[in-house]
């Protein structure tokens, strides 16, 4: 990795966990610039401003989660499931997310660009297809559900909020409903 790279990385990292502590509004370039060890100057060389620091920050997450924990349309239970471990294992995403319905998109698409649903999409449009999943429900809709479903115990749930030392039975419980009614909703 090359100098600029790191430099990149550290900025980009930086500016994540402060995100990810404060949100847009409250996060602060002098304290990103000064946990990457670099000063405010270079900081808006290498990112330009401090939205599209947060929008490469989103994005970072959302590719990184994305890498993590692939879709699987042969398995939406499955998927479902390994997304709610995901949100449990690291709340950085769910909340950063919550910053971005907050402060900068409270409606419409989350993501500026790249879109990083079209992937996802696409491979359910195929199997919709296919008749792997059901045909009365659009696309679109599907996936919003699929993942709010996910996200019943996460972070920005209203009703409860999942923590990883509940007792492993309490998970595995949540597990097996959440596979049931993805499977019941969704799988063709």
């Amino acid at each position: 990795m090359g100098k600029a790279d790191d430099t990149r990385r550290r900025i980009l990292e930086a500016a994540t966990a402060e995100f990810v502590a404060h949100g847009l509004a409250g996060a602060r370039v002098d304290r990103i610039a000064a946990n990457a060890r670099i000063n405010k100057a270079q900081l808006y060389h290498y990112v330009g401003n401090k939205e599209a620091l947060y929008d490469a920050a989103v994005a970072q997450l959302v590719s990184s989660m994305l890498g993590r924990v692939p879709l699987t349309v042969d398995d939406l239970p499955g998927y479902a499931t390994r997304l709610y471990d995901a949100y449990l294992a690291d709340e950085s995403l769910v909340r950063l997310l919550t910053w971005t319905r907050l402060e900068t998109r409270r409606s419409g698409q989350l993501f500026t660009a790249p879109h990083h649903d079209g992937p996802a999409l696409a491979k359910l449009y195929e199997a919709q297809a296919a008749g792997v999943l059901v045909d009365d429900i659009e696309v679109e809709d599907l996936w919003s559900m699929l993942i709010a479903l996910a996200g019943s115990w996460a972070q920005a749930s209203l009703t409860l909020t999942a923590d990883a030392d509940e007792p492993a039975e309490v998970h595995a419980r949540r597990r097996r409903a959440l596979a049931a009614a993805v499977g019941r909703a969704f799988v063709g």
